[in-house]
């Protein structure tokens, strides 16, 4: 047995419920958030886990990470249940509200992002399983007047092997929630979990396939009246003027105001909203400070390339002596695009704002930051703002960002009531917050036998907490008043990289920790921002930082005269478990087969969130087409909960970046978005969909990451593929073929 040993302070907390349910909830150190009213010498807070055993014998997981379709609903009720020897699905699960004991301990936020729901979540869930077993048995052994030794459990009830009498978890709950707190809880052994490590099936399955799962866009309230946006074409124009007025009292229209971001139309349908809009007549001011073409963004990166540097976020070695008089130098720019995120479900929010409350109902993956959101648009204090999250269809880190919210809680405020406003897909395209544009600058010196003796990297792109700070940092402060908002703002931007804000690597990460055995590594970013408003995107930093290091690998096995494989094995011959992936995936994918089909092959590999992904794709050239035809694909993500959600995870991350790879791309007419919907901004359809095979690597360690490492390699992947069917090199995406 696994023992962890704590203050009994520390540890629990257990109660006694009004309703007479035994309610636990844990507060290790290691769990620490930066909010809470317990703030650690480190500068965080710690963080709660929830279970509790009703009196009718129901066992209630409280989910305080969102269910997008990552498989937390299963994966984490899944910790709990393995502990306290119970199958999952007895377990009901809720979601949690927007509560500081919910904080994500990596972020100090209450959201759901960096494939750290399970890493983060591992040790204490496993925890509240094994404290209420040992409670429940302890309640048992005195109920049976029995030893420990003679009591199993079964079910939701506590079995005496010696009479088979049993009793129920909920007849327990009373007298267990009395029990004393050991100062040991022992967890269980990889040998002998029930669950852990098995391919159960997935318990949110049941309430989709019936219809019976919730949806922010599924929330519907007797007297709620709808409403659409009319937004600025380009972002940051301001609305001059509008017949907005003269649409009023017809067609089920009862009112239209102006809100931050707009031209709010409000009905009794939201049809009659939608119809009313395309009525509209709108004058926009211009809007100066932002890139009208997305040739301006890049011509502002390339300038500010050559005016600043940038800052150094790795240097080894002397970068500057091995380019002085080395035998070659290698030299390449790679580009990536703006990219939206296109989720299933459009944003949609349904708000109640009255005198002294606020309701929200919607799909967020930051409840606490939704609520600051709701607090700035209000006159409600934020302590009585209520998030209540639904499942969502979609979240890609673009429910991170929470203007739709915002924006549903203004109209409330001004008209009065309950509104539900819902986004057209069209202004779900053109008024997202953007995968930033980058543009990377990698240079390689080289021996006489085409090694690389220093690695020159430096990457032009904005910061993403320049724009989400604003939100964020007063989410992290929650008593602050509202007065201290913009203040806390600009703090967080101050102190980026301190214990108060962590740093902001989304331009860099990927980068600056490559195990490549380079002599000597310089990288650097520079910072530059055309105005285009950007969030965070699945695999966030890594979705391009891998796509320019692995493809300028790719171009310095060819000048070394060594396969692609051969050159990465001896340059990771430092880095194991990297190293692990790559050589499995070229094991299973066959790599260097003879092909008599015109069949070519790519691979490239990436760590990101902690796990380690290779990929081997096989593609061809038709009718002028690119024609993904095979992906395998191994991850090393430490110790697996459930198989098929891992598996289910890379499929969804490979068509997500092959998606990203051949066809995503936002472009820019005078500022404006140009695409709208799936015919301009197209998604990888079920006949594109190339043949997946997943290997995932046994492991001892600790979870990690599965939400995003499966993307990452995909696109250099790709594109190494290409090169060998084109003698072209790729290195703008999307890949076009001319």
């Amino acid at each position: 047995m696994t023992q962890i040993i704590t203050s009994r302070r520390n540890f629990i907390k257990a109660s006694l419920t009004a309703s007479g349910s035994l309610s636990l909830a844990l507060a290790l150190p290691g769990c620490q958030s930066l909010h809470t009213s317990s703030l650690q010498k480190n500068g965080n807070w710690e963080a709660n886990a929830w279970l509790e055993i009703t009196t009718d014998n129901r066992l209630i997981f409280t989910l305080d990470r969102v269910e997008m379709g990552q498989g937390t609903y299963t994966g984490l009720a899944t910790l709990v249940a393995e502990e306290l020897d119970t199958p999952p699905d007895l377990f009901e699960v809720i979601f949690a509200p927007a509560d500081t004991q919910y904080r994500n301990r990596d972020y100090g936020l209450q959201l759901t992002g960096g494939s750290n729901s399970l890493s983060t979540s591992w040790q204490v869930l496993r925890e509240t399983g094994a404290l209420a077993k040992v409670m429940l048995l302890n309640a048992a052994s005195e109920v049976f007047q029995a030893p420990l030794e003679q009591l199993a459990f079964d079910n939701k009830y506590v079995v005496h092997t010696e009479s088979s009498k049993k009793i129920s978890f909920g007849e327990l709950a009373s007298l267990a929630s009395k029990q004393s707190i050991p100062s040991q809880i022992p967890l269980k052994n990889k040998a002998d979990f029930k669950y852990i490590g098995k391919s159960s099936q997935r318990l949110d399955s049941n309430l989709k396939v019936t219809g019976k799962a919730n949806y922010g866009i599924d929330t519907e309230i007797e007297g709620t009246r709808y409403a659409v946006v009319a937004r600025a074409p380009a972002y940051g124009s301001s609305l001059k003027q509008h017949n907005g007025a003269a649409l009023v009292g017809s067609n089920g229209v009862e009112s239209v105001i102006e809100i931050q971001s707009g031209l709010a139309i409000i009905a009794s349908s939201y049809w009659q909203a939608r119809k009313a809009q395309q009525k509209l007549e709108l004058e926009w001011s211009d809007s100066p400070n932002i890139a009208n073409t997305v040739e301006e963004v890049f011509s502002l990166y390339r300038k500010a390339a050559k005016e600043d540097e940038g800052d150094s976020k790795r240097s080894e070695g002397d970068v500057d002596a091995a380019f002085k008089n080395p035998v070659k130098v290698v030299a390449s720019e790679y580009t990536t695009p703006f990219l939206a995120h296109a989720t299933m479900e459009p944003m949609n929010c349904t708000a109640h704002v009255q005198k002294d409350r606020v309701d929200i109902w919607t799909s967020t993956q930051a409840p606490d930051v939704a609520a600051v959101a709701v607090a700035k648009v209000t006159d409600v204090a934020l302590s009585e703002v209520y998030i209540h999250n639904q499942f969502i269809g979609g979240g890609f880190g673009r429910r991170l960002s929470q203007d739709f919210v915002a924006e549903a809680a203004e109209i409330s405020a001004k008209a009065g009531g309950i509104i539900k406003l819902v986004w057209s897909r069209e202004e779900d395209t053109q008024h997202d917050l953007y995968r930033p544009a980058t543009l990377h600058k990698i240079s390689a010196a080289l021996d006489i036998n085409g090694r690389p003796t220093a690695w020159d990297h430096q990457i032009i792109s904005p910061n993403i907490m320049d724009w989400y700070v604003w939100d964020a940092s007063p989410a992290m402060f929650p008593w602050s008043p509202k007065f201290m908002y913009s203040t806390l703002g600009k703090v967080g931007l101050l102190t980026a990289g301190s214990p108060v804000t962590p740093a902001d690597t989304s331009a860099y990460e990927g980068a600056d920790d490559i195990p490549y055995a380079f002599p000597s590594i310089e990288v650097r970013h520079t910072k530059a921002d055309a105005g285009i408003p950007v969030t965070y995107w699945r695999s966030v930093g890594h979705s391009h930082t891998a796509f320019a290091i692995e493809s300028m690998i790719s171009e310095l096995a060819e000048q070394a005269g060594m396969d692609e494989l051969q050159f990465r094995q001896e340059l990771l011959a430092d880095s194991p478990r990297t190293l692990g992936v790559l050589n499995k995936v070229a094991e299973i994918g066959k790599w260097g087969r003879n092909s008599d089909d015109n069949v070519f092959q790519g691979i490239a590999v990436h760590k990101s969130f902690g796990s380690y992904a290779a990929e081997l794709v096989e593609l061809k050239i038709e009718n002028n087409e690119i024609k993904l035809l095979k992906v395998f694909c191994v991850i090393d993500c430490g110790l697996v909960v459930n198989p098929d959600i891992v598996r289910m995870q890379m499929e969804s991350c490979i068509i997500f970046g092959a998606t990203a790879a051949l066809y995503g791309e936002i472009t820019l007419k005078d500022g404006k978005v140009q695409q709208s919907n799936f015919h301009d901004y197209p998604i990888m359809r079920m006949n594109q969909t190339p043949e997946i095979e997943v290997f995932i690597m046994e492991s001892e360690d600790a979870p990690t990451g599965v939400g995003e490492p499966g993307l990452p390699p995909l696109a250099p992947a790709i594109a190494s593929a290409l090169y060998k069917a084109t003698n072209k090199r790729f290195k703008d995406m999307p890949f076009k073929l001319g």
